[in-house]
This record gives C-alpha cells, sequence and structure tokens, in this order.
C-alpha cells in the first residue's frame, strides 16, 4: 500500500515528524539509513541543552514554548523523564552577542531572567569565575534534555501508532511526479503521496537544491569526572560562554549518558572540522580534551582540574546563518524539508516535527517560519549575481 508520507531520516525531527503524522491519522513510511539513536547524527552524547532566552534571535521564542509544551506532553505519555530543569547561565562580554542576545529575547517576550555582574555570577556560582568585563544572563527555565531517550521515545510511539520504520535502507535519492513522489532507495523505489527529508548530514546530498550552503562539521562533547556535588543538576546550571567574537563554548552538570557516569559534559561550539557523513566523525582525542581543559583552566578551575573521561562525537550540520532550514521545497509544494540545525537544534525537536506535520498534511503550518526558508540562499546568490555590474 502507497503510504500518504514517507519520512527520510529517523534521527531528532525524523522520529518526531513519524510521531506526529501518525498520530493525526496518515499512513506513515519512515526510512533512515542507520538506526537512531546513534552517534553518526546530532543527537548523541547522553544531554542536550534547552533554554528559552534564546541568543540565538527573539524569534525563537514562539517555537520554544511550544517545543516546553511539547517535551511535557512526551514526558507524560512514556512516563520518562526527559527534561531536567536546572536553571540556565549565559555568560560573556555584557554587549556581547551570548549575553545581550538572550536578554533581547527575554525583554522582547516577557521572559524571567537575571542580569548579573562577574562578581554576582561569582557568588552565586562558584564554580565560575568570569572576569570583572564579563555579565551573565541567569534563567531558571533552562535544563537539559536527554536525547537518545526523547529519539527512542518518538520512535515508539510512532510505530505504536502505525507508522511503518525501516532501519538500515539508505536512500540515495527521490523525485517529484505528478501525485506525489518517488523515493530511489537501497532496495528499490517507493511512492507516496507525500516526503518529509530530514536527513541530517545527509541534507546536502539530498536537497541540493535547497542545502547545497550546507556544510557538515564534526563536533566532540567532551567530559569530566565530576568534582562533587556542587557540580550536580540541583545546584549547577546549564551554560554557554562566549568568549571572542563568533565564538562559544557550553556545558552541562554531571549525569550519567553518552556512555560516562557522573560526568560534567564541557564542549566549544566553534570548531572548523568538514567530515563526510558517509565516513562518519571520529572520537573524541585527548588531545582534543586538553585543548578544552586549557579553556577552562581559568574559568571554571575546579572542573579543569579534573580526570578526562572521553569524548563524545557528532556532526553538526551548519548553515551559512546559523539559522534552521525549514519549510515547503520551493519547486516541489508536495515535498517539506528540514536540515541545517547548526548545532542549536535538538531542543527544537517536538515543534519541528509538528511544523513538519502540518506542512505535509496541509501545505501549511501557523508557526512562525519566516526565518528558515529553504530558497533564501539560492536567492541571496541570485541577487548578489544581479547586483555585480556588467563586465567591460
Amino acid at each position: 500500500m502507497r503510504a500518504d508520507v514517507i519520512v527520510v531520516g529517523l534521527g531528532s525531527m525524523g522520529a518526531a515528524t513519524a510521531y506526529h503524522l501518525a498520530r493525526r491519522g496518515a499512513s506513515v513510511l519512515g526510512l533512515d539509513r542507520l538506526t537512531p539513536p546513534h552517534d553518526q547524527g546530532s543527537h548523541g552524547g547522553g544531554s542536550r541543552i534547552i533554554r528559552m532566552a534564546y541568543a540565538e534571535g527573539a524569534a525563537y521564542v514562539p517555537l520554544l514554548r511550544r517545543a516546553y509544551d511539547l517535551w511535557g506532553e512526551l514526558e507524560r505519555e512514556t512516563g520518562e523523564t526527559l527534561l531536567t530543569t536546572t536553571g540556565g547561565l549565559m555568560l560573556g562580554p555584557a554587549g556581547g552577542t551570548t549575553v545581550g542576545g538572550a536578554l533581547a529575547s527575554a525583554r522582547e517576550h516577557q521572559l524571567d531572567h537575571e542580569l548579573l555582574d562577574a562578581a554576582a555570577v561569582r557568588r552565586r556560582f562558584p564554580a565560575f569565575t568570569p572576569t570583572d568585563d564579563e555579565a551573565g544572563l541567569y534563567e531558571e527555565a533552562a535544563g537539559l534534555l536527554r536525547p537518545e531517550a526523547a529519539v527512542q521515545a518518538y520512535l515508539r510511539l510512532a510505530e505504536a501508532a502505525g507508522a511503518q520504520l525501516r532501519y538500515g535502507v539508505p536512500v540515495t535519492g527521490w523525485r517529484a511526479t505528478a501525485d506525489g513522489v518517488v523515493v530511489s532507495t537501497g532496495d528499490g523505489e517507493l511512492a507516496a503521496a507525500r516526503l518529509v527529508v530530514s536527513a541530517g548530514g545527509w541534507a546536502p546530498q539530498l536537497l541540493p537544491d535547497v542545502a547545497a550552503a550546507v556544510q557538515v562539521e564534526r563536533r566532540v562533547q567532551h567530559y569530566f569526572r565530576s568534582p562533587g556535588p556542587a557540580y550536580h543538576p540541583d545546584r549547577f546550571p546549564v551554560w554557554v560562554w562566549e568568549y571572542a567574537p563568533g565564538a562559544a563554548a557550553y556545558g552541562l552538570p554531571a549525569v550519567d549518558g553518552g556512555g560516562f557516569t557522573d560526568a560534567v559534559k564541557a564542549a566549544h561550539h566553534q570548531v572548523y572540522d568538514p567530515v563526510d557523513p558517509d565516513l562518519g566523525a571520529a572520537p573524541g582525542e585527548p588531545a582534543e580534551g586538553e585543548t578544552v581543559r586549557e579553556w577552562l583552566r581559568n574559568r571554571l578551575p575546579e572542573l579543569a582540574a579534573a580526570p578526562w573521561l572521553g569524548g563524545k562525537q557528532c556532526l553538526y550540520s551548519l548553515t551559512p546563518d546559523e539559522h534552521f532550514i525549514v519549510g515547503r521545497h520551493p519547486a516541489h509544494e508536495q515535498v517539506a524539508v528540514a536540515a541545517g540545525f547548526s548545532g542549536h537544534g535538538f531542543k527544537f525537536a517536538p515543534v519541528i516535527g509538528e511544523i513538519l506535520t502540518d506542512l505535509a498534511l496541509t501545505g501549511a503550518t501557523a508557526h512562525p517560519i519566516g526565518l528558515f526558508a529553504p530558497d533564501r540562499f539560492a536567492r541571496a546568490a541570485d541577487d548578489l549575481v544581479t547586483s555585480l555590474p556588467p563586465r567591460s
């Protein structure tokens, strides 16, 4: 029987989409070349940050409000704890993009927050030692998510609602037809009325017309033995620290996950390390852990002195502006796309699944997604060409 919707990619966004589609009564066929959760996507490592006062832009906050609601619904449906509130600390220059951006989002959307100078940060959170010219924005709503458990939960519930999910099935291409789509796989061709492509690091291959600008890069999350109870979730917030223009690190309190026990996570967000997703990302190396330790030395000195337990690799799919690609395919209205989540997308998985379901079933969504237009990079390139002076 031909499916109503084929979902290509069953990681964070695809799993949530398969669930929402099946729950709304659509016949769903989900395909993935691997078996999520796994360590060749963007969802591995045991924990991910969720925060509301969003430094990346106030336009994300309405989506975050809905994401928080949907995470709560998923917890109630499964009986699992997937979101732990820890509070969140955004650090860096007072006028920088991290503190300044979070503050702008908090003010625009009237979010509860506290703006702290460096001395107040050091008193309130003794593990952190910002310099006097740095500041912090604290919000209680921030916390951590359990990505592998969340992906598994969505896939399990999607199947229970009737979705057919096939793993170990590489998708090599697709084409639009007069009455739907045909998807090419290693097992042959499959047809459906609609298609959702949420292929993570493989998006540039499957969506060359909208995701050609996406750069797939390796990142490593580093784990240090917890120095003690002060680094546990009830006392230690998740944090993002801007330390130079366009450069930030982040961390989470001690939890079990990613193959480590009672481990505090710290990592750099910006590391240029392109990778071929077909070859996979190499595991973390001790030398990389020492680089993070050196960065921590003057900022979280007690953590810097703790033993490095190891690193866990993941993939970033980065757009040039680091905003997502989400919407209808500009040339094929029966295709919805999601790509380029740029290392900050996991927290949005439930609402992205809802958006892609809206687009697949009705062609539109009430959620604000104009920032994520799939054709924006192609339009920018066209504008650049037309603005160039004529050759003499």
